[in-house]
């Protein structure tokens, strides 16, 4: 029986792996890392509810098997590039550096197709920036997901993304080939491939989001 550790349970796909791993017989423990309380009474939930730009200070508790990091923000949510910065770069790293620290063997984090540390774009080169350096940490097996346009609806309205979304829907016909990738994915889908590559593992560290849903069909 495993433990798993959750960073983001209470957003759209952490959601989404905290329910599956919830019915999953492998796993006897879920820890759920978050600012807010996912709303869910289950023998299997730990929760810990902190300020997650201080995680180191959580060390102690920061046990477990393997780590689903599923934390993200928007420009929208998250105007501040200083605080867009702290959530999206910061935290996954202190994550990935606190599971070596405490001899976690795996380390699943969600990214964006496009991630470049080199971009000069903000979004793609803080997400690049963050998978050199969760790769930096050097837990064993680290696996960073690399999904296209989430579409799945969230809790919170944003109005330019839900138009993307539609726009998406009908560019994904027309995305063959080599666009494939860059079709719109469902967060049931990276959830599923999270918790496949979790236990079956998967031969490359930065998964695409074609490659995604093809280790999703597995299931």
């Amino acid at each position: 029986m495993k433990t798993a550790i959750i960073l983001g349970a209470t957003g759209l796909t952490g959601g989404l792996v905290l329910e599956k791993l919830l019915k999953d017989r492998r796993y006897d423990s879920v820890k759920l890392f978050s600012r807010s309380t996912a709303g869910i009474n289950h023998p299997k939930i730990e929760e810990h509810l902190i300020d997650l730009f201080e995680l180191e200070k959580y060390a102690e508790s920061f046990t477990a098997d393997e780590v689903y990091c599923n934390i993200g923000t928007t420009k929208s949510k998250t105007p501040n590039e200083d605080v867009y910065r702290k959530i999206d770069y910061g935290i996954p790293v202190a994550a990935a550096k606190l599971a070596k620290k405490n001899n976690i063997e795996k380390f699943l984090v969600i990214s964006a197709l496009g991630a470049d540390a080199d971009s000069k774009m903000f979004y793609n080169k803080t997400k690049g920036e963050m998978e050199r350096d969760v790769l930096k940490a050097e837990v064993p097996e680290t696996y960073i997901f690399q999904p296209s346009l989430i579409a799945g609806d969230r809790k919170e309205k944003r109005i330019f993304e839900a138009f993307g979304k539609h726009v998406m829907k009908v560019l994904n016909y027309l995305m063959v080939g080599p666009l494939k990738k860059y079709q719109s994915i469902h967060p049931e889908t990276i959830a599923k491939a999270m918790i496949i590559v979790a236990n079956e593992g998967y031969q490359k560290k930065k998964i695409e989001s074609d490659e995604i849903k093809q280790i999703a069909k597995q299931e």
